[in-house]
């Protein structure tokens, strides 16, 4: 009988009678791992409750304490990261090295929200008027909300709660079903770092979970993480239910290789940026475009060789990539493949039919690297997202028209260029179309202290997650003016100004 998650409610794993649940498969063999508790609004109701019973509390407590707590949760992720990254590899299917990189990640901006005392700090105007002084203050939201994706299940919480948390607020995470276990462990670190009961709460479960949380009334915000199509609906739901939602979308980034480039430095970055994570990222680099013939070809000469030796593996394996999440998705990333040939473009390298690496792992669901070449802007292959491992060339004229092939893409997530000219990256950088740019820097995921976000259809709300941006959705600005009198006065009847 395999394991049975529970839910995290008001400071302790809980379960509910008579729910449905979904099965955890290890991607890497095909095995069921765990069954995973469906939530509903039942369980919506339940969680909303414990964190809004805790929230007044939790608000009031003053920030510099509340940074202590992320300070020893810091130091507890630290502790643990080996095992929360074997925890995400198991479930994930991404190689473990892969995982731990995954984890240091979600502690830097944990490291970030420790500094929540000075990132409150309001502004003071002293004398506004005659004896008057305002000042600003950012008062928590309330129960926030957080919906998060499979392809980074430690990693993208933790952009949410650290920095919701040290706000003020309390919070609800729904994690993916897929890999719910890293939520849990994160959960029970932030109450054992001393974070009070209900203040942190996570509810399993698939869009009747999501559902009852965006519409639950006492549910002030919502942050997701995950497909475009879903990221519009929440944020249009959302947006009319006058909560503040923050909805990140997919993406298709480029990276646009000029002829001065180093094709050596550019081709390694393509590797690990379109292979990493078997392109489960949404940072991943999907699409290459090659300013002239002769850049595309020497470029497409050194990646194929390079692109059919990637070896496949799991958990501890010393591989370059893991297995796709599930059975469904490779055989979808397969359809996208298949589309390509179809629509005539050169596929280099086909990882269609790689073998599995070992025996007991016959039924994990692994698929190999493939490279397109001769793309075209019209092909499924390029307007689509296919969060898979495949890279495709496309071969424009010059640095001009890499620029309107980018612009006219409906998604604007991240964007680079490879070139030793400092004049074209300047121009590339300010000219783009995209929320998040990199120079010789293939994957541009900004450091915890500035704020992650895409632009057009990759980002709906107008707040990026964690840095300053993540302070500022998580609060509200709230400004006081503020007068002494010495001595009575007469009413005023006209708009007080400056005398």
């Amino acid at each position: 009988m395999s394991e049975i998650l529970s839910h995290y409610i008001g400071g302790r794993r809980v379960d509910f009678d008579g729910g449905a649940h979904a099965e955890v498969i290890d991607p890497a063999t095909g095995a069921v791992a765990r069954r995973v508790p469906l939530g509903g609004a039942r369980e919506v109701e339940a969680a909303v409750a414990a964190a809004a019973q805790a929230f007044p509390a939790w608000a009031a407590t003053p920030p510099l304490q509340r940074a202590r707590v992320m300070f020893r949760f810091r130091d507890l992720l630290e502790r643990h990261a080996d095992r929360l990254a074997h925890c995400i590899s198991g479930e994930h299917g991404k190689v473990v090295s892969d995982a731990r990189g995954e984890v240091a990640r979600g502690i830097e901006v944990v490291e970030f929200a420790c500094g929540i005392a000075h990132l409150l700090k309001g502004e003071h105007s002293v004398e506004v008027g005659r004896g008057v002084d305002s000042w600003s203050e950012y008062a928590p939201l309330g129960v926030v909300a957080g919906v998060t994706p499979f392809n980074f299940p430690a990693m993208v919480p933790l952009w949410m709660l650290p920095v919701a948390l040290a706000c003020g607020n309390s919070f609800v995470l729904k994690p993916s079903e897929r890999d719910p276990s890293a939520s849990l462990l994160l959960a029970e670190w932030l109450h054992e770092a001393g974070l009070p009961d209900g203040v942190c709460n996570v509810v399993h479960g698939a869009k009747p979970a999501v559902d009852a949380l965006l519409a639950h009334p006492q549910v002030q915000a919502l942050s997701f993480v995950g497909s475009t199509p879903v990221a519009v609906d929440l944020y249009a739901r959302g947006s009319a239910l006058g909560k503040r939602v923050q909805a990140l979308g997919g993406a298709k980034n480029h990276l646009v290789v000029l002829p001065d480039a180093d094709l050596d430095d550019v081709a390694a970055a393509l590797l690990g940026a379109g292979y990493g994570s078997a392109g489960e990222r949404c940072m991943a680099i999907s699409v290459a475009v090659c300013v002239g013939d002769a850049v595309a070809d020497a470029l497409v000469a050194k990646l194929a060789p390079r692109v059919a030796a990637l070896t496949l593996g799991a958990g501890a394996d010393a591989a370059d990539m893991g297995p796709l999440i599930s059975a469904a998705h490779r055989e979808r990333v397969r359809g996208y493949i298949d589309s390509g040939v179809a629509e005539g473009a050169t596929l280099v390298v086909d990882g269609r039919d790689a073998q599995a690496p070992t025996p007991a792992q016959a039924e994990g669901f692994f698929l190999g690297g493939s490279l397109f070449d001769h793309v075209r802007p019209d092909m499924r292959i390029y307007r689509e997202e296919i969060f898979g491992p495949v890279l495709c060339v496309v071969r424009v004229a010059d640095a001009d028209a890499a620029l309107h092939l980018i612009d006219a893409h409906d998604y604007g997530n991240g964007a680079a260029v490879f070139t030793r000219d400092g004049g074209a990256a300047r121009a590339f950088a300010r000219r783009v179309q995209a929320g998040m740019v990199g120079i010789n820097v293939p994957i541009p995921v900004p450091m915890a202290f500035h704020s992650f976000g895409g632009w057009k259809r990759s980002l709906f709300g107008p707040l990026h997650v964690h840095g300053p941006d993540g302070v500022r959705f998580c609060t509200r600005l709230k400004t006081i003016t503020a007068r002494w009198p010495a001595a009575a006065r007469d009413a005023e009847f006209a708009m007080p100004t400056m005398r």
